[in-house]
């Protein structure tokens, strides 16, 4: 009986066992989320970046609030260690908060004074450098500026000092490397850190530069009330005179000019005293008194012979420009020649440091001798403004400046033909032609380093900027946990402070992105822009070609007078070309007359393959509507040349301005030429190897406004009939709202 009775209890305890014995494991086998903090005992103040490890299971660091959050098993050791306290174990018990209050350890302080010694090292190399690469490369300087940074810690008494230097400096890299808006942005950063009164005076230099008047006239007369030594003075009257006249207070900048020029005199400042006078000539010339500016412009040329050939010649082309605008075209040659003297002495043994990206030098023998042949031109002396434009454009060319040697080029055609010697003035066109694509080139490229040289410095940047963001909010949060560590009773009001917190950093997120997409939608304006401009530097090769070529013909078939009324009518359209060729847009009008032109040239080279005829709705207010200048000259040109041109009897080119709407209008080019297929089949090789320039800019420029002006232009391109022959254009014009 006894045996049985043990029998079962025995298997009642068993299963019981067995349970047991597996919650064991599976309590073992899990582990535990363990959640606590690392303060300083005395102070209570949390401790940032104490390294929590769990042996053979890892290692975690605390954050801002010196929380941290660990998995372990009850009877894990953890060892906490930081270089400023003595290392702490730790026996985990069971799953409650763990609370760990450290003391300090003298060899711990000593290794953070090494640590802070090896930082203000760090700092000290790293700001060095900065200043070293600024004028050689600015990706380097700024990579330099941002180690700088890294290396500062929020409880450096100094820190503010320390970030007021760098901003400053990265402001100065900034400025070099032609940026004044972020060099304006970076110095009142510096200012914000701390209030010197020689970064305030470079604020408003660099607000100058950023065109900015209004904010620097403002900083210079802020600065006024400083306590300035008499260089500063100078600069801030001088920096009061630049704003006025940009802001065109002409009388309240020649006071302050004055003022700056008297302080200079009296200092012997040669430079500045030079560079005052020529500055009040300016001014006084916009105000209508060229009297009193000529003296002056007279009184800095003559200071300047007493300095360094490179002052002198640089004054006399300011004076040679002074006396260009008066028409005053012997004194302004004989300044120049002078000059040019002094230029070439100065390329024979000068070495010039590394020039700025966007420099615009006109020191150069090229611009002299091409700016005196202007003048000789001017005078119609025509013999004598030749032998300098072919000197410009030799020297251009050993220096590779496209844009001299454009000028000159098409100076020397434009004075061939004043003198009626047409073939050297075609020739001269010709070379202009060649000389254009290639400047087109050149700008393509330019435009493209450009945008990567701008790329790579708001990538620095906002480097930079996330770098103080997290400073910012490192010192946020622990502030945050200060207050938290005093209301520690009132867990429902630290929830409300993270709360605002995150919305707070949302809204600065939110804010971030915002400055960006605007800082990249006006970037991406900007490089519209530039790339218009490029488009319309171009003229047409293929048109003026062939145009110089039907004024050959008509020379050599002895027909003057059919080839001097076409060449008339052709510098008419040229001109107006060029008056427009920096305008986005033009009056309906303007292009009408335009169109117009070309058209009756092209009808006088192929009188007997068609007619045309241009009509237009008298409902439009040709005044009131606005399209790109020379917009439709291509697809004319097109009909013309690639339809009506092989047609074997003579056909039609209509071309009708309809109103559709009230803001709108329709344009159709007709042509019952051979039809685009057939044209197509009709091309040479090498014509189908090249694409037409004119369509291919015309397509650009379309898209390029579309995007600025919000599909501005339409444009449609048909068969004009089923069989495929002939061709329509349509373009839809919506009205300026």
């Amino acid at each position: 009986m006894k045996k049985i009775g043990l029998l079962i209890m025995a298997i009642i305890l068993f299963p019981m066992l067995i349970m047991g014995q597996e919650n064991a494991k599976t309590r073992r086998a899990a582990p535990m989320s363990i959640k606590g903090s690392v303060k300083e005992k005395s102070t209570r103040k949390p401790i940032k970046g104490a390294e929590i490890t769990v042996l053979g299971k890892g290692t975690i660091s605390t954050d801002a609030f010196g929380d941290f959050r660990i998995e372990a098993h009850v009877g894990d050791e953890l060892i906490i260690t930081h270089d400023s306290f003595i290392t702490v174990r730790y026996i985990i018990k069971d799953g409650q908060r763990i609370d760990v209050e450290v003391k300090d350890d003298p060899a711990g302080s000593k290794s953070k004074l090494v640590s802070k010694q090896k930082r203000e090292f760090r700092y000290q190399e790293n700001l060095k450098e900065a200043k070293r690469t600024l004028k050689k490369d600015a990706a380097t300087s700024i990579e330099y500026i941002t180690n700088a940074l890294e290396t500062i810690r929020d409880d450096d008494p100094v820190s503010d000092n320390k970030k007021a230097e760098l901003f400053e400096t990265l402001a100065d890299i900034y400025r070099y490397w032609k940026q004044p808006d972020l060099a304006e942005s970076n110095y009142l950063t510096s200012l914000k850190n701390k209030n010197r009164t020689e970064v305030k005076v470079k604020l408003g230099g660099a607000q100058l530069e950023n065109k900015n008047y209004q904010g620097a006239l403002k900083t210079f007369s802020q600065l006024q009330k400083s306590r300035l030594n008499t260089t500063q003075k100078i600069i801030v009257y001088e920096g009061l005179g630049d704003s006025y006249e940009g802001l065109q207070s002409y009388s309240n900048a020649i006071e302050n000019y004055r003022k700056a020029l008297s302080l200079s005199q009296r200092k012997k400042i040669a430079d500045k005293v030079i560079l005052l006078n020529s500055k009040l000539a300016k001014v006084l010339q916009k105000e209508g008194n060229a009297i009193d500016a000529e003296e002056y412009l007279d009184n800095s040329v003559q200071l300047a012979q007493q300095q360094d050939k490179k002052t002198s010649a640089r004054q006399r082309t300011v004076a040679a420009d002074f006396y260009n605008k008066n028409s005053s075209y012997d004194k302004e040659i004989q300044l120049r020649k002078k000059a040019l003297e002094d230029i070439e002495e100065i390329e024979s043994d000068e070495i010039e440091d590394l020039p700025l990206p966007t420099e615009n030098n006109s020191l150069t023998t090229q611009v002299q001798n091409y700016k005196i042949a202007s003048a000789f031109a001017a005078q119609e002396a025509y013999d004598k403004a030749i032998p300098y434009l072919e000197e410009s454009i030799k020297e251009a060319t050993s220096k590779n400046d496209l844009i001299v040697q454009k000028d000159a080029t098409r100076k020397l055609g434009e004075v061939y033909r004043e003198k009626g010697e047409l073939k050297k003035a075609s020739e001269a066109f010709e070379e202009y032609e060649v000389i254009i694509d290639k400047l087109y080139i050149q700008k393509d490229q330019e435009i493209s380093q450009a945008n990567r040289f701008t790329r790579e410095l708001a990538q620095k940047a906002n480097r930079i900027v996330t770098l103080e963001k997290d400073r910012e909010l490192n010192e946020a949060k622990y502030q945050l946990a200060f207050a938290s560590q005093e209301l520690v009773n009132q867990q429902s009001l630290r929830q409300q402070i993270i709360i605002y917190f995150l919305i707070g950093l949302t809204i600065l997120l939110l804010l971030a992105a915002y400055l960006m997409y605007r800082n990249m939608k006006q970037q991406r304006y900007a490089n519209n822009i530039l790339a218009l401009k490029s488009l319309r530097s171009q003229m047409n090769p293929h048109f003026i070609f062939n145009a110089l070529n039907s004024v050959n013909t008509f020379i050599a078939t002895s027909d003057e007078r059919t080839a001097n009324r076409y060449l008339t009518d052709f510098s008419l359209l040229m001109r107006a070309v060029l008056e427009n060729s920096e305008e986005d847009f033009i009056s309906l009008e303007k292009e009408i007359e335009l169109l117009k032109l070309y058209v009756q040239l092209e009808h006088f080279r192929f009188q007997d393959k068609f007619e045309y005829n241009i009509t237009v709705d008298p409902d439009i207010d040709i005044n009131e509507y606005m399209i790109p200048p020379m917009l439709l000259q291509p697809y004319v040109e097109n009909a013309v040349w690639h339809g009506l041109r092989y047609k074997e009897e003579r056909g039609i080119l209509s071309i009708n301005f309809q109103k559709i709407a009230i803001d709108k209008i329709e344009i159709r080019i007709m042509d019952d030429g051979i039809g685009r297929k057939k044209s197509k089949e009709l091309k040479t090789l090498n014509q189908k190897k090249q694409q037409s320039r004119g369509m291919g800019n015309i397509k650009k420029r379309v898209t390029i406004l579309n995007k600025m002006y919000k599909d501005k232009i339409d444009v449609f391109v048909s068969d004009l009939t089923d069989n495929e022959e002939g061709t329509q254009v349509t373009l839809i014009l919506k009205k300026d709202k």
